[in-house]
């Protein structure tokens, strides 16, 4: 069974995007610096025509990997999203109950994840914890750091 991976229109068109780069121009540059170490001389002893090969192979594997994620992608209308309790792509307010910190995450699928933009996988322990949660609930979360309690403040979509 497929795993599918929920993106936004937006996430699905930055990963197209990538994948469309990756066959066009990445594919030219390894078929290029194989081109060249292979021009240099004897293959047996030829270091740069090793590394070139070893690049194009993981290009390959980077293609495969978007490929995958594209074909099991879902698409999700965040207009459609119910805000009466946390699933993906919801917007949560969480408030920390041990330090009284509030913070403002996005759950996202792994590959939209950037906890720099406050996105944070719905696969992350915290993630996880805030599934289904409502407002008012407290979720008990496992994290590396040990047991954490958040407070779920408030919940929006979009």
């Amino acid at each position: 069974m497929a795993n599918y991976t929920y993106l936004t229109q937006e996430g699905y068109d930055r990963i197209k995007a990538e994948l469309d780069e990756l066959k066009t121009t990445g594919r030219q540059e390894a078929a290029r610096a194989i081109a060249e170490a292979r021009a240099q001389g004897d293959l047996s002893e030829n270091a740069e025509y090793d590394a070139a090969k070893d690049a194009q192979g993981l290009l390959e594997l980077k293609i495969n990997d978007l490929e995958t994620v594209l074909s099991n992608a879902r698409i999700i209308d965040e207009s459609q999203l119910d805000d009466s309790k946390v699933a993906i792509l919801s917007n949560v307010t969480i408030k920390n109950l041990k330090t009284g910190k509030e913070m403002t995450y996005k759950l996202v699928s792994e590959s939209e994840a950037d906890p720099k933009l406050m996105k944070i996988s719905v696969s992350s322990p915290i993630g996880q914890g805030l599934l289904g949660k409502v407002r008012g609930d407290v979720a008990k979360v496992t994290t590396p750091a040990g047991q954490m309690e958040f407070e779920v403040i408030d919940i929006s979509v979009g």
